[in-house]
Parts: structure tokens; sequence; C-alpha cells
């Protein structure tokens, strides 16, 4: 029979750090895993991201700057995976069916991405202070306390498609079936007790292609940044799931 080793002392105190980090605003560095993207993303919760945020996004991360939201919520409030509003309209654009998404090669589900978005106070909506704005607003509308018919008004009112800002919807259950950086960042926001969205971005290197894992922990130490494995983030999520009982 094999035995569960528990983590060392160090890695507990060194998660913890990361959930705080996360209520308190601040980016953390998160990697998948070996056997999949082998890539690290800069996340910071969706509801505390500004311009600064971009900037460093942008230019330290490099990659795409997208923005999580669970499935459920994207579900109740009407927002489409891209690959179903493609599929939805083959007949008119037989294209489409043709490019469907079906040989990912790191992932055996579709693609998680969902409709891009502006904020309708932006102006072209790519700057900085554009995609802060669009971001940081559309977490807190899609988490307000309020009727799903109110938000949905309010979605409409505020923001127009197609814009700057990529969308991402979890898989329907988090880190069972899916277990991408959607998922896994989502899942940290979940454990740090803050609106559910992740604004997360790829860590590119210089040499055409993502920035090796020893480089973005480099990266990490010299700028304070908190990295945690996706193999960490996994284990942690299903304690925290068995406790809260929570069934997203």
């Amino acid at each position: 029979m094999s035995r569960v080793i528990p983590p060392k002392k160090s890695d507990s105190m060194e998660f913890e750090k990361a959930l705080e980090d996360i209520r308190n605003g601040k980016p953390i560095l998160v990697y998948d895993f070996d056997d999949r993207e082998r890539e690290c993303d800069l996340t910071v919760a969706s509801q505390f991201v500004t311009f600064e945020t971009l900037r460093m996004m942008r230019k330290d991360a490099g990659g795409l700057v997208c923005t999580t939201l669970p499935y459920g919520k994207a579900m109740e409030l009407g927002l489409p995976f891209l690959s179903d509003v493609f599929w939805d309209d083959v007949e008119k654009y037989p294209l489409l069916k043709a490019m469907a998404p079906t040989d990912i090669p790191y992932d055996r589900t579709k693609s998680s991405f969902g409709i891009t978005i502006n904020h309708r106070d932006t102006y072209t909506g790519i700057t900085d202070k554009d995609r802060a704005l669009t971001i940081s607003e559309f977490a807190k509308t899609i988490f307000k306390d309020a009727d799903k018919s109110e938000v949905v008004e309010e979605l409409g009112r505020n923001f127009r498609a197609p814009g700057h800002v990529h969308l991402l919807n979890t898989s329907e259950r988090i880190l069972v079936t899916r277990f991408g950086h959607t998922e896994l960042c989502t899942a940290m926001m979940y454990m740090a007790g803050v609106m559910p969205s992740a604004t997360i971005c790829e860590m590119m290197g210089d040499d055409g292609g993502s920035m090796t894992k020893d480089k973005v922990k480099e990266y990490a130490d010299a700028h304070g940044i908190t990295l945690i494995d996706g193999s960490r983030v996994v284990e942690e999520w299903k304690k925290f799931v068995e406790r809260t009982g929570l069934d997203v």
C-alpha cells in the first residue's frame, strides 16, 4: 500500500504565501505539468488588476493576457465557449467545422477560449489602462450580488464584444477533466477567497519558445514572486473541495 508523504512545512508556508499574495492583489506564478504545456503563467486576481499589472504582464511575461471565469457562471450569464459559437454557425461558414479544435496536442478537451470583450468606456481597448478597466470591471460585474437579469443587463450596457480581453471558461468541474492554467489559476482564486476570476499570461522566453521553468524560477526569485507547481494546486484543491463541499 502506498503512503501519502506529507508536504514539507516550507512547502505549506509557500503555498499559504501564494494565497496571501493573491488576497493582497499581488501576482504569483503557476507552472502546469511536465507532461502538459510545460509553461508558467503569471497570474493575479482579476478584481485587483491595474494598468501596472497589465504593463508587467506585457513586458515581463509576453504571452496572451486572458481572464478566466468559472463554467457555471459563464453558462448562467450566457458567455459561451468560442468553439461552440463557431460550431453553431458551420452551415453558414463551413470552414469553421474543418477548423474545429479537435487536435490540441496537450489537451483532450475543447479549447477554453470564450468570447473577447472591451469595456464601453475604453477607446481602442488594447492599452494597459483600457484592458485593466475591462478586466477589473468585468470581474466585479459578474460576481455582483444581484439577480442574474440585473447582471446580464449590466454586462450588455457596459461591455461590447468582440474586444481585446480574451475570456477563458473553466471546464465544468474544475481540475477533474481539465488541468490547464484556466482551471489551476481559478482554483487558486477560490482557495484565496477572492472573486474566482484569474487574469493570466504565459511567460515567454527569448529563444522563440516558452520560458523554461528554471528561468522562471530565476525571475521569481529576483522579483520576490511565489512560484507554485500545478501538482500542488491539484493536491490542495482536492482538500479544499472536501473541506468546503464546493461544487464547481
